[in-house]
């Protein structure tokens, strides 16, 4: 049996791995499809890192944790977790593969995904031209135009990303201010081939059998519609969380969720469940960013060592 089951990879997953290892727990596995290191080694260029002065890609920031994490015994088993289901006081981990892992706690640090942006043509040319991420389809558009739509940090900071590249960068907001930091709308304005396109909806995307074409936009304010000629558009309009693993054959979650499905966790990372925690991006009021997501995967293992005893 298993002391703690870590499900996910990221920056919390892989500091609860560190921190409840060498704080002396014997039997953790973190599962993760794929190799650890979360959704932040898509990010194009991290500067907030604290202790991180030279400005690093996301890949390039977290390509050692893992080693550090598993130093002190931590293991890594290239599986999906299905499902978390508790009887007593042991938690049942139903996997991908069919198999099953009992645990004496979980720990919840699954993070989240991308949201699509509900415009029309968004799915059928996703992947054709649309994209959620600019480290992995920006080179195909070098020297082209492209459209980013958002108005987050996210949105902004991979706008920036791309203008190195593009010819020009439209940045599509429905609202005429930003909700980025002020020194990431900043560098936004700073870049002289991005074009604001704001207080605008999005009509549609549009293209052919060869992928993306265009994007019409309509103003808010006069109800003009303005054609984007473009071939490729990245959508970064927020997320939604990997909570799915909680849901139980009724349909209910086996602790307390939001109408988000947010897990609701206090102080110490602890739900409603005794032995059952979270992490990271899937958590109710998650700050999404990489610091905060080790800090509560620090804060988690501290405390499951202590509720293990």
């Amino acid at each position: 049996m298993l002391d703690l089951a870590i499900i996910g990879g990221g920056p919390a997953g892989l500091t609860a791995g560190l921190y409840a290892t060498r704080g002396g727990l014997k039997n953790v596995t973190m599962f993760e499809m794929g190799m650890p290191g979360g959704q932040i080694t898509g990010s194009s260029e991290i500067e907030n890192y604290p202790g991180q002065v030279e400005i690093v890609s996301g890949m390039d920031l977290m390509e050692s944790w893992p080693k550090q994490a598993m130093r002190f015994g931590l293991k890594h088993e290239m599986n999906q977790v299905s499902k978390v289901t508790k009887s007593g006081d042991v938690f049942t981990v139903e996997l991908s593969d069919g198999t099953k892992q009992e645990a004496r706690s979980v720990l919840l640090a699954t993070g989240s995904v991308p949201k699509k942006g509900g415009f029309k043509g968004e799915k059928e040319l996703f992947g054709r031209g649309v994209s959620t991420c600019a480290t992995c389809d920006g080179f195909f558009y070098k020297n082209k135009e492209v459209a980013v739509i958002g108005g987050g940090d996210s949105a902004l900071e991979e706008a920036v990303y791309l203008a190195k590249m593009c010819s020009k960068v439209y940045l599509v907001h429905r609202r005429d201010t930003y909700r980025a930091a002020p020194s990431t709308i900043e560098h936004m304005k700073a870049c002289e081939n991005i074009e604001e396109v704001t207080n605008v909806i999005v009509e549609e995307v549009y293209g052919d059998a060869s992928g993306v074409l265009g994007l019409k936009v309509k103003s808010k304010e006069t109800g003009e519609i303005r054609d984007l000629e473009v071939p490729g558009v990245f959508t970064f309009v927020g997320r939604d969380v990997l909570s799915d693993s909680l849901k139980q054959d009724d349909g209910s979650y086996l602790c307390e969720v939001n109408e988000a499905t947010e897990v609701v966790v206090d102080l110490k990372m602890r739900t409603n469940v005794p032995g059952l925690y979270a992490a990271g991006d899937v958590r109710i009021d998650a700050a999404k960013q990489v610091v905060c997501a080790a800090a509560d995967g620090a804060t988690a293992a501290v405390n499951i060592i202590e509720y293990l005893g």
